[in-house]
């Protein structure tokens, strides 16, 4: 069992239609039938939405997610119509809501991965390969792959493992020709990403997009490359054979694999409240991530 700890109840905004509860994100409709993409400051740790809440993570990732969508607009279309807060909405929403494209999303998470580590290098130490796809003997945790390659996986509800899945079965579920776009924008994107990362003596180790169609046009939705659906590594200790440091959650999954959170996560328990020390400590590291890929202070 796992899920939300503590389940919210969606906020009601005159003139938006309230669609979907999500791990950290609500979703809404305008009466001009656009999507309204809010995110919260909800964190997610072990198929769990945990109860204790990040401050700004929310603004933070909206705000990064639209910087690289800048940068990446001559690759991928994305789906952002607006960043103006919807008429109605709470002033609390300002920085994080999104007015989007209702777009026919594909049903398949499109990962790449330039690094081997996480459920990559699981399989690996099984059988020398990632879904399905043969890489070299002597790969470690953290090793640079010789190409970046795309590891599809199947989007999972609240609650569920997302899980990886081959190039052929999602060639079999959206079709060869929609698989075969899919792999190509999600290689380009890793690419120039992971270029503009190392400028800034960050690794982009794997990366996880969204697409939907508009037409016939693919289009980028969703968040992108934040530390939320990436891992990004400081370039200066990466260090193969070794979890490596990172700007994401990992404070919060060492606590909550630690004695001193008294949480078992293979059990059916709910995890526990984060201490303050927790939450200021991934905040910053959001706060960080922002500041050292964008080069903007944050305020």
């Amino acid at each position: 069992m796992s899920g939300f700890v503590e389940k919210p109840e969606p906020l009601q905004v005159p003139g938006l239609v309230h669609l979907h509860t999500g791990k950290v994100r609500e979703l809404y409709r305008n009466e001009a039938g656009d999507l309204v993409m809010v995110a919260s400051d909800r964190i997610s740790a072990y198929d769990w939405v945990l109860p204790t809440e990040i401050p700004d993570k929310g603004r933070v990732l909206t705000q990064l997610s639209l910087w690289w969508f800048e940068q990446l607009a001559d690759l991928a279309p994305n789906h952002v119509l607006s960043s103006e807060l919807p008429p109605g909405a709470p002033a609390d929403w300002e920085g994080r809501a999104l007015v989007c494209k209702s777009l026919r999303m594909v049903p398949v998470e499109c990962v790449a991965r330039g690094y081997l580590t996480g459920s990559g290098l699981a399989e690996y130490d099984e059988s020398r390969t990632v879904c399905g796809l043969a890489l070299p003997e002597g790969l470690v945790d953290g090793s640079e792959l010789p190409a970046p390659i795309f590891t599809p996986a199947t989007k999972a509800e609240v609650g569920e493992h997302d899980e990886n899945v081959s190039y052929e079965e999602v060639a079999r579920q959206v079709g060869p020709d929609t698989a075969a776009r899919l792999r190509q924008a999600t290689l380009a994107v890793y690419s120039r990403a992971r270029d503009i990362a190392r400028e800034r003596d960050i690794v982009l180790a794997d990366t996880k997009f969204e697409f939907g169609f508009d037409g016939d046009d693919l289009v980028l939705a969703d968040e992108v490359l934040t530390p939320d659906s990436s891992r990004f590594w400081p370039a200066d200790r990466w260090q193969p054979g070794r979890a490596q440091p990172s700007y994401d959650k990992q404070f919060v999954r060492d606590w909550l694999t630690s004695a001193e959170s008294g949480w078992d996560r293979r059990s059916e328990q709910p995890p526990p409240p984060l201490p303050q020390q927790v939450v200021d400590a991934t905040r910053a590291k959001y706060v960080e991530a922002y500041e050292l890929l964008t080069g903007q202070a944050w305020s």
